[in-house]
């Protein structure tokens, strides 16, 4: 739980006096949209070692 809350305030912080409204709202939605394709990622990924996918 400390884990989350840590990650919530450094989310929180990166963004605090970030300038422009326009500018603050892209990187608010790049920040979620490379979070998203990371556990996307990571999903299939695991999957694959999941129903035993050869890596040659």
């Amino acid at each position: 739980m400390k884990s989350i809350l840590l990650i919530k305030e450094i989310y929180l912080e990166g963004f605090k006096n970030l300038g422009h409204f326009i500018t603050k709202n892209f990187f608010k939605g790049y920040a979620w949209v490379c979070f998203f394709l990371t556990a996307i990622t990571i999903y299939a990924f695991i999957y694959r070692l999941a129903t035993g996918f050869a890596f040659d």
